[in-house]
C-alpha cells in the first residue's frame, strides 16, 4: 500500500525518494463529463506536512526555473498594483473609522474585565458578539495503520490540525482512527477525520455513526469512497452528494512540460489561493500534493459547494468544501505544503462555520525588530525605533542575551563573547526603544550552539540552539532539564539589566519537544511558528520504509491559538520577512524575499475574519555595507500594511 498524502518530515533537510512509489493518475475525465469512479493516486509526491522548507523558496536551477521566476515577479507587481490603490484610497475617515471601533471594543472588554466572574451578563454579551464561546469538545481521528511506511504521519496531520482548533479554546482528543469506539463520536461536538493514507480499511462503526449523527463530521479527502460506495449506507440519498474519485495531474510532468496543471487553485472569498507546485525533472519527484476528491452536489435541497476549487490549466471547476447538513467533505488536506497564499487560509477561516463560532470581524498587525544582540548597530535601531514611534506602532524586540563567536569569525579568528550588560550598543537600543512602545520577547540564550557551526556559523543569531541542523535531530544535551537552565540564564540577564521579557521566541522557530516544555516553566505564550513532531523523542533519520520513523512539520498561524499541542498561547507571525540574497557575506542569508511579497502575504490574511497580519525585521539591513535598500523597504511594508486597514498592536494585546 502507498501513501501519497505522506509528507515531507522537517524543514531543513531532503529525503531519499527510493522509497515513493511511481503510480501516476491517468484517464481523468473532465467534470462535465459523465462521472466514473477513478482511485488511482498521484506518485512520486515527496511528503510534507507543513510548511516547504526555506531552500524550495528559492527558485531552483531546473525546468521549473522559469516559472518560478515568473511568478515571484507576477507576485511582485500585483502587490505593487494593490499598494499603489490603497494609498490613493486611505483616507483620514476611514482611520477614524477604525480608531471608533476599537474604541467601542475596549469599552466593551474593559466592563467586562471590571465586573465580577459570575457576572452573566458580562458573559452574555461577550458570547454575543462571539468574543466568549463554550469551548467545543472535540476529536480528531487521523489514519495510522500499524506497520507500515508511513505508520506515523497521520498524527502529524491531527496535531496540525489541533492547533488551529486551539483559535476556538476547543477541547481535544486526538486518536487513531483504527481505534475508534462505536458512538464515540456522541461524546463530541465535532468530529474530524484525516483522510491521508490512501485506502486505509476504516472500522464498519466509524462508517456507520458518520450517516447516523446529528454531530458535525469533517472528512478530508482519502477513503470517502468507503462510505459513498457503499449501498449499505445510502450516501447519495442521505446527503445529496455523490463521490466521483479522485482528481490528480492532467498528464504527467517532463521536463518540456513540467506544470501540464491539476485542480490547484481554490476560489475564497474572492482571492484565488494556489496550491504550492515544483517538479524536479532529475529525480521525477513532485513537490505538490495534486490529489482532489471529486464530490458531486446532485441534489442541490440537501447539499451545497460552500467553496470550488480550479484546474489553472483546464479551468474546469469542481467543489472543494461540500456541505450537507451536519457532513462536511474537503477535496483535500490543506495541511500540506501550506504557505500565507495557500487553501490553507480558507480551512482556518471556515473553521469559524464548522464549529458555528463567528468572532468578529478584525484586522489587526504585528511586529518585530529581530535578533538584537550585543553588536547590534545602536543607529539602526533608532532609526527604526523612531519611525515607528512616530507613527504609535508598538513593536517587540526578540533579544538574545550573550552574543557567542566562538571561532572568531567576525573578531579577526579570536573566539568572541559579549554580554548584554557589558554592550552599551545593545542597553542603549533597548532602553530607547522601550521608551517608545517596544516590549521584549526573551529569544533564546545565545541563539547558537556550542562552538560548531548548527549549521552555519556558529554565530550568534546565524545559527540554530535548541535543535541539531546536521544530524536532523535533539541536540546531544536534550532535555527538559538542559533547555532550562539556558532559558533560565537568558531570563535571568534580561531581569538584571532592567529588561522583562513578556513572551518567548524560539530561536529560528526550531527546539526539540523537551525544549518547548520547558518554554512553558517560563512563559505562558510563544510568539513564533513553531515545529511539531510525532513523538516526544523523535527520530526522523529512520530508513524510509520504517514504520517507527517519526516526522515533523512547521506550521504557522493566522490568528491567536488560545492553546497549541505543547500547551502555549501562540502569538502569530504569518507573513514572513524581508530578505535579501547575500549569501557571499553571509551563508545563513540566502533567500531573496521581497517587501512586496510580504505586503501580498497580509492581502491575502485578510480573508480571516479575525485575521492578524504578523512580521519579523532584521536591524542590520539598513547596514549601507550590504548594498541593500532595507529602510525604504521596510517603510513600504510598514505603510502599505497600515493601508490595508490593520490596526497595530503587540501580541500581548490580542
Amino acid at each position: 500500500m502507498t501513501d501519497p498524502e505522506a509528507r515531507f518530515p522537517l524543514p531543513h533537510f531532503l529525503l531519499t525518494l527510493s522509497c515513493l512509489l511511481g503510480i501516476l493518475f491517468v484517464g481523468a475525465s473532465a467534470v462535465a463529463d459523465t462521472p466514473r469512479p477513478q482511485l488511482l493516486p498521484t506518485g512520486n509526491t515527496v511528503p510534507m506536512p507543513g510548511t516547504p522548507t526555506e531552500a524550495m523558496q528559492e527558485c531552483r536551477k531546473g525546468a521549473m526555473e522559469k516559472s518560478c521566476k515568473e511568478k515571484k515577479e507576477k507576485a511582485k507587481k500585483k502587490a505593487q498594483k494593490i499598494f499603489k490603490e490603497k494609498l490613493k484610497e486611505r483616507s483620514d475617515s476611514s482611520a477614524a473609522s477604525v480608531r471608533s471601533e476599537k474604541s467601542l471594543m475596549q469599552m466593551i472588554l474593559a466592563n467586562a474585565g471590571s465586573t465580577t466572574a459570575g457576572s452573566s451578563t458580562s458573559a452574555v454579551l461577550l458570547q454575543s458578539i462571539g468574543l466568549l464561546s463554550p469551548k467545543p469538545e472535540v476529536i480528531v481521528l487521523y489514519d495510522g495503520p500499524s506497520g507500515q511506511a508511513f505508520t506515523k504521519l497521520g498524527s502529524i496531520y491531527a496535531i496540525m490540525l489541533s492547533n488551529l482548533l486551539g483559535h476556538f479554546d476547543a477541547d481535544i482528543t486526538i486518536k487513531n482512527v483504527n481505534d475508534y469506539t462505536p458512538n464515540e463520536i456522541e461524546s463530541f461536538d465535532a468530529a474530524f477525520y484525516l483522510g491521508s493514507y490512501f485506502d486505509n480499511p476504516l472500522p464498519g462503526s466509524f462508517l456507520q455513526d458518520v450517516m447516523a449523527t446529528s454531530k458535525t463530521v469533517v472528512w478530508f479527502r482519502y477513503n470517502i469512497w468507503q462510505l459513498a460506495w457503499n449501498a449499505e449506507y445510502n450516501f447519495t440519498g442521505q446527503t445529496g452528494l455523490s463521490f466521483y474519485g479522485l482528481r490528480g495531474m492532467n498528464a504527467s510532468p517532463t521536463t518540456e512540460a513540467p506544470a501540464p496543471g491539476f485542480f490547484d487553485t481554490v476560489q475564497y472569498k474572492g482571492v484565488d489561493l494556489v496550491k504550492y507546485y515544483d517538479y524536479d525533472e532529475n529525480s521525477g519527484a513532485l513537490y505538490a500534493d495534486p490529489d482532489a476528491g471529486w464530490m458531486g452536489i446532485v441534489d442541490a435541497n440537501k447539499a451545497n459547494a460552500e467553496v470550488n476549487i480550479l484546474n489553472s490549466v483546464s479551468n474546469e471547476v469542481m467543489p472543494y468544501v461540500s456541505r450537507s447538513g451536519n457532513f462536511w467533505y474537503f477535496a483535500d488536506l490543506p495541511l500540506s505544503y501550506i504557505g500565507p497564499r495557500d487553501r490553507y487560509l480558507a480551512l482556518c477561516d471556515i473553521l469559524h462555520e464548522v464549529l458555528g463560532i463567528d468572532h468578529p470581524e478584525s484586522k489587526q498587525a504585528m511586529l518585530r525588530i529581530e535578533d538584537v544582540a550585543a553588536l547590534v548597530n545602536p543607529a539602526n535601531m533608532k532609526r527604526l525605533t523612531d519611525f515607528l514611534s512616530r507613527r504609535d506602532i508598538p513593536f517587540t524586540i526578540t533579544a538574545v542575551p550573550l552574543y557567542r563567536d566562538p571561532a572568531g569569525i567576525y573578531n579577526n579568528g579570536q573566539p568572541q563573547e559579549v554580554f548584554m550588560a557589558d554592550s552599551e550598543a545593545m542597553m542603549e537600543s533597548l532602553e530607547y526603544a522601550m521608551a517608545r512602545g517596544a516590549k521584549i520577547s526573551l529569544h533564546g540564550y545565545t541563539h547558537q550552539y556550542r562552538e560548531e557551526p548548527n549549521p552555519y556559523s556558529g554565530i550568534t543569531g546565524d545559527d540554530f540552539e535548541f535543535w541539531h541542523i546536521p544530524n536532523n535531530a535533539p541536540v546531544v544535551e536534550d532535555s527538559v532539564g538542559w533547555a532550562d537552565v539556558r532559558i533560565q540564564q537568558g531570563y535571568a540577564h534580561l531581569l538584571s539589566n532592567g529588561f522583562m521579557p513578556y513572551t518567548w521566541t524560539t530561536p529560528h522557530y526550531q527546539a526539540s519537544p523537551s525544549a518547548y516544555a520547558a518554554v512553558n516553566n517560563y512563559f505562558s505564550s510563544r510568539y513564533e511558528r513553531s515545529i511539531y513532531y510525532s513523538a516526544i523523542s523523535p527520530d526522523l533519520n529512520l530508513p524510509s520504509g520504517d514504520p517507527n520513523r517519526d516526522f515533523a512539520a512547521g506550521q504557522f498561524f493566522p490568528y491567536l491559538i488560545q492553546r497549541d499541542y505543547y500547551g502555549a498561547r501562540i502569538y502569530p507571525e504569518n507573513l514572513g520577512n524581508i530578505e535579501y540574497d547575500i549569501r557571499e557575506i553571509d551563508p545563513a542569508s540566502f533567500i531573496d524575499y521581497s517587501w512586496e511579497e510580504v505586503y501580498l502575504n497580509a492581502v491575502y490574511a485578510g480573508v480571516i475574519r479575525d485575521g492578524v497580519g504578523s512580521f519579523f525585521f532584521h536591524p542590520f539591513w539598513l547596514e549601507r555595507s550590504l548594498g541593500v535598500d532595507g529602510y525604504t523597504d521596510f517603510r513600504n511594508l510598514v505603510r502599505g500594511i497600515s493601508n490595508l486597514g490593520y490596526e497595530w498592536i503587540t501580541p500581548d494585546q490580542l
